[in-house]
């Protein structure tokens, strides 16, 4: 009679329930592409801020405290230095591992093209997979607030010698990332297990 939407007519005609499988399959499909599509995203814009901070590596720098007990030595510059590239090695195998799922789900969407967000994939392998992601995201993260720290310290002094500046920057970035961290976690520790 033209009441209800007509997917929700039963195959008698009468109005029912939506029992399609593909409708929820899509959804969930598409719901882990836009997920790991925003993973990929983040990783590449703290992939930009690893390579900022390799271009302070350089030793001999002056720091902005104008006191030369404050000014950062060689054994700074070779922390920044490994400390990013520890952070890069995280953040690339975080993308990798999100775009190698990325590319299975496309693979096998193309084999039906009437659904088109439709996927049949072990839905154990796509988690583990999402949550490996995720680790190298957040041990990415751990490993470019060491190295921001080797920044301060290179640019406003070491926090050794009492550098209000350093100091107040430093607290600042710990405070804020790890508490950014910690819901991070949470959020997916919690949809990991729900």
């Amino acid at each position: 009679s033209g009441e209800y939407p007509k997917e929700y007519y039963t195959s008698n005609g009468n109005p029912g329930r939506l029992t399609s499988t593909s409708s929820s399959s899509s959804s969930t499909t598409s719901v882990h592409v836009t997920a790991l599509d925003g993973l990929v995203n983040v990783n590449s814009l703290f992939t930009i801020a690893v390579f900022v901070g390799l271009s302070l590596a350089t030793p001999g720098q002056h720091s902005l405290e104008n006191r030369a007990p404050c000014d950062a030595g060689t054994d700074v510059a070779k922390k920044l230095l490994v400390f990013e590239v520890v952070s890069f090695s995280f953040f690339l195998f975080s993308s990798l591992v999100a775009q190698g799922l990325k590319l299975a789900i496309n693979l096998l969407n193309s084999k039906d093209v009437d659904e088109a967000f439709r996927a049949h994939i072990n839905l154990k392998v796509l988690r583990f997979g999402m949550m490996g992601s995720a680790v190298g995201s957040v041990m990415g993260c751990l490993f470019l607030m060491l190295s921001m720290v080797n920044v301060i310290e290179i640019r406003l002094g070491l926090l050794s010698c009492g550098s209000q500046s350093s100091i107040h920057a430093t607290a600042a970035l710990v405070i804020l990332v790890s508490s950014a961290l910690l819901v991070y976690i949470s959020t997916a520790v919690y949809a990991f297990l729900h």
